[in-house]
């Protein structure tokens, strides 16, 4: 994996861009504004970044991540990611998003959503659940006792294996929570939400979370009827 691809460039998307970068990649990157809109972040990243469209982006990439708001999911291009690994950062928040009838009664996921839009790719769900100062914060090198652990979610083991190795160069372990289904247990809200990642509340002082407590906190989540009820 060499280059990576970016179908939104806001904050997660840039901070993304930057790790990457520092780990060796080539990154291309997309938004819905053109990318000429992204000239201040290229020049920022250097000779190893470039701007493009979102399908030049996705095609471009040997692992790509799709991290827009969830509304426009189904812009994301479908040809361009043929058979790609592509990492999922989505999260729903209605007053943004819409209301989403299926989310709303649980029947399925966010990244359930982009897999059935995607079905020729293997999603796999990370980033959603860290504050994007936190992660470019609390990246370690690999070994480092004060490391951080992020969720993984996916369908193809092989798809996770390669999220896990770039987790790995971009300064992060990885704990892995099952299919795409189970990604529910660290969407918003949930005990492995973004105040894992942090003290003093959200969005508070970055806070290491190693395997262990990311474990902890996933076995802990409740679904929405749960807490409700």
């Amino acid at each position: 994996m060499t280059t990576l691809g970016l179908i939104g460039s806001g904050n997660i998307g840039g901070t993304l861009a930057r790790l990457a970068v520092a780990a060796g990649y080539d990154v291309v990157l997309s938004n819905s504004r053109g990318p000429e809109t992204l000239a201040d972040l290229v020049a920022e990243l250097g000779p190893r970044a470039r701007a493009a469209t979102s399908a030049e982006a996705g095609a471009a990439g040997d692992l790509v991540v799709v991290t827009v708001p969830l509304r426009a999911y189904l812009d994301v291009p479908v040809e361009p990611l043929a058979g790609k690994v592509v990492i999922d950062t989505n999260n729903y928040y209605p007053q943004r998003d819409g209301v989403i009838a299926a989310l709303e009664d649980e029947s399925t996921t966010t990244s359930e959503l982009l897999q059935e839009h995607l079905p020729t790719s293997k999603v796999v769900k990370a980033f959603n659940n860290i504050y994007f100062v936190h992660l470019l914060e609390l990246a370690r090198p690999a070994g480092a006792p004060d490391r951080s652990a992020l969720a993984i979610a996916g369908d193809d083991p092989a798809a996770k294996a390669t999220v896990t190795g770039f987790l790995d160069a971009i300064g992060y372990d990885a704990v892995d929570a099952g299919p795409l289904a189970e990604g529910w247990r660290y969407q918003r809200d949930t005990a492995a939400y973004a105040g894992l990642y942090s003290t003093g509340g959200f969005p508070g002082v970055a806070r290491p979370a190693g395997p262990d407590r990311v474990r902890a906190a996933l076995a802990a989540s409740r679904r929405y009827a749960d807490v409700a009820g």
